[in-house]
C-alpha cells in the first residue's frame, strides 16, 4: 500500500508520527463513452476560452476569483502555508462515546500506521482508547479542506473514520413521510417482528458481494456474442395496503423453508 498522507496524530501534547492510507475502494464496471455513430472514443479537451485551443496540464493552475474577472493563483504551497500545523496534524480535540455519533455522519475509513520510533506512543493511544471505550474526535486537513473524524482502535490498528459536517447533510423536512400516528395494527406488527426474527443472522461481511456487477458482465458477454438479452426477473410491484397482512405471512413462510432445508442437511 502507498501512503497518501504523512504527518502527526496528536492528543494533548503528545505527537505520534504516522502515515495514513486509504482504507476502502469502490469496485464498479468501467465504461468508455463512445460516439454512437461510429463507436469512436469520446475525447475530453481542456479548452482555453480566450484562445479557443487545448491547454496542456503543465500550463494549468488553480485560481480564485476575488472580483469579477480578477483572479489570484493558488498553489500547493499556499494551501500548506494557510496553517502548517493543521496541514500536517490529525489533532484529537475531544473524546466521545462512539454510540453518540449517528451513522449518518460516517463517510470513509483510513488506516494509520506509526512511523519509525513511534510504535510505543501509537500503542499507548490504542490501548487507552480500548480501555476507556471512547473514541477520539479529531480534525485534519486533506485535499484543501478541514475534515472532522473519529479515531478508534480496530484490532491492532488505529483507524480514522472521516465524518460529515452537520451543515453538509441535506434537510429532510420536504419529504412526505408517514407520521408517528400512522401505526401498524398489532397483528401486522407481530408478523413483521417474526419475519425480522427469522431473517436475523450474525453479521459476517465476507458473506456479501456485489452480484450485480457479475450479472452485468454476463449481459456484456452475451451482447458481444450477438445474443438477445432477456430480463431474468420482474420489477417489484408496490404492495396494496389490503395485501400487507397476506404478504407478510407469505414472506414469513418463505423465510422458514431455507432454514428447514439447512437443518435437514446438517
Amino acid at each position: 500500500m502507498r501512503s497518501m498522507w504523512k504527518g502527526s496524530l496528536s492528543f494533548g501534547l503528545v505527537n505520534i508520527p504516522v502515515h495514513m492510507y486509504t482504507g476502502s475502494k469502490e469496485k464498479e464496471l468501467s465504461f468508455i463513452l463512445l460516439h454512437k455513430k461510429d463507436l469512436s472514443e469520446i475525447h475530453y479537451a481542456r479548452i482555453c476560452k480566450t484562445e479557443n485551443k487545448e491547454v496542456p496540464w503543465k500550463e494549468i493552475v488553480k485560481g480564485f476569483e476575488f472580483e469579477k474577472g480578477e483572479y489570484v493563483i493558488v498553489n500547493d504551497e499556499d494551501f500548506a502555508k494557510a496553517n502548517l500545523r493543521k496541514s500536517k496534524t490529525i489533532e484529537i480535540i475531544n473524546f466521545v462515546e462512539e454510540d453518540e455519533v449517528d451513522p449518518i455522519y460516517y463517510v470513509k475509513p483510513y488506516y494509520l500506521e506509526p512511523d519509525k520510533n513511534a510504535e510505543k506512543a501509537y500503542s499507548l493511544l490504542r490501548e487507552a482508547l480500548k480501555k476507556s471505550k471512547k473514541v477520539g474526535l479529531a480534525k485534519f486537513v486533506l485535499r484543501n479542506k478541514e475534515h472532522i473524524a473519529l479515531i478508534k482502535p480496530h484490532g491492532n490498528m488505529l483507524i480514522v473514520n472521516e465524518l460529515r459536517y452537520q451543515a453538509e447533510l441535506l434537510k429532510s423536512e420536504d419529504l412526505k413521510l408517514p407520521s408517528e400516528k400512522e401505526k401498524a395494527n398489532s397483528k401486522e406488527l407481530d408478523i413483521a417482528m417474526k419475519l425480522i426474527d427469522h431473517l436475523t443472522v450474525s453479521f459476517k461481511p465476507e458473506r456479501y458481494k456485489d452480484t450485480y456487477v457479475q450479472e452485468m458482465k454476463k449481459i456484456i458477454q452475451q451482447k458481444a456474442k450477438g445474443r438477445a438479452i432477456h430480463p431474468k426477473t420482474e420489477a417489484p410491484k408496490s404492495a396494496k395496503v389490503s395485501d400487507i397482512m397476506s404478504l407478510l405471512q407469505a414472506s414469513l413462510e418463505t423465510s422458514k423453508k431455507p432454514e428447514r432445508r439447512r437443518r435437514h442437511t446438517a
